[in-house]
């Protein structure tokens, strides 16, 4: 054999041997743990668990779920973006509290949107506005001047980004909103039907009080109408330029190697897919699962930062 030739094949060995596994060939050295930012109990929790039970079925991986709470996530993802990236921890997380924080104390954090490999999505919340059934508006506009003729009115909500929201259509419309902060939808809901309240925020709970004419929807809070309400205007399309979408969505740390990131993506894709998790996401989540995949999963990030810029009035 030729030297040239020689080199030429033990160059090329050498490369494969190099290489990296293929994503087929991938799978973790030890357990997989799926980190859930959220406490047990909660929508979050429960599509976790499905999903990482699934994922055990489908790979024979050792899948295990854990609760990681602080910060809606930030606990969770800092920890994330401190450790090896060897690819056996997941996150699942909510991007509103991520992108807040990002936006209010980026400086602060132990993390960037670069501070992680991203895996995909598992669903959007559909987050409305309601009211009672008997409320004197019955859209976003005739709200606003219910509150601007009567010295505002109180409005329940369960997540900041909520108040956020309404600060933002207060100030441009010169309305007076009084917030109440309550512990979930369903303190939100017993407000309402009390009368302590004449509208609120809920992501789904709320649509068997729609269905038996107890509440109504007022406009839809995210970028989109809603698929049970697809006559119910948009936030935006009522004149505010303003949403929230809230999706749940999975990274794990950047620098993975992208056979483990290929083969994490396509696990998660696969049990997203499966018929188990779309109940339990129409079950926990009152939606349909939505699996943005990896490049899109971050371009919902970045794009979302700048809508939270927003509602900082920046």
């Amino acid at each position: 054999m030729k030297i040239a030739n020689l080199i030429s094949t033990t160059l090329f060995a050498m490369t494969l041997a190099f290489s990296p596994a293929q994503a087929d060939d991938w799978k973790p050295s030890g357990p997989l743990k799926l980190q859930i930012g959220f406490g047990a109990g909660g929508s979050t929790d429960t599509m976790g668990r499905v999903i990482a039970k699934v994922m055990k079925e489908q790979t024979g991986w050792n899948v295990i779920a854990e609760n990681k709470t602080g910060g809606g996530g930030v606990a969770m993802f800092t920890g994330i973006a401190r450790m090896p990236a060897k690819g056996n921890v997941i996150g699942m997380g909510v991007n509103m509290p991520i992108m807040i924080n990002i936006v209010k104390r980026g400086a602060e954090l132990g993390f960037d949107l670069d501070s992680f490999d991203y895996l995909g999505t598992v669903a959007k919340a559909q987050l409305a506005l309601i009211a009672r059934a008997d409320a004197p508006f019955d859209d976003l506009k005739g709200m606003v001047e219910y509150s601007k003729s009567n010295d505002g009115l109180a409005i329940g909500f369960g997540a900041p980004p909520q108040k956020l929201l309404m600060g933002v259509v207060g100030k441009q419309s010169g309305a007076d909103f009084r917030f109440v902060a309550t512990k979930g939808e369903a303190e939100t809901h017993k407000l309402l039907l009390g009368g302590q309240v004449m509208a609120g925020f809920s992501a789904g709970t709320h649509v068997k009080y729609l269905e038996s004419g107890d509440f109504k929807m007022i406009a839809s809070a995210n970028d989109s109408r809603h698929s049970y309400a697809p006559d119910t205007p948009t936030v935006r399309e009522a004149g505010f330029d303003i949403y929230l979408d809230p999706y749940f969505y999975f990274a794990t740390t950047a620098g993975t190697d992208a056979a483990a990131v290929e083969a994490l993506t396509t696990a998660l894709g696969n049990a997203i897919a499966s018929d188990e998790v779309a109940e339990v996401v129409r079950n926990a989540a009152t939606t349909e699962v939505l699996n943005l995949r990896p490049a899109n999963t971050k371009k919902m990030l970045v794009d979302g930062i700048e809508n939270v810029k927003v509602l900082f009035g920046s």
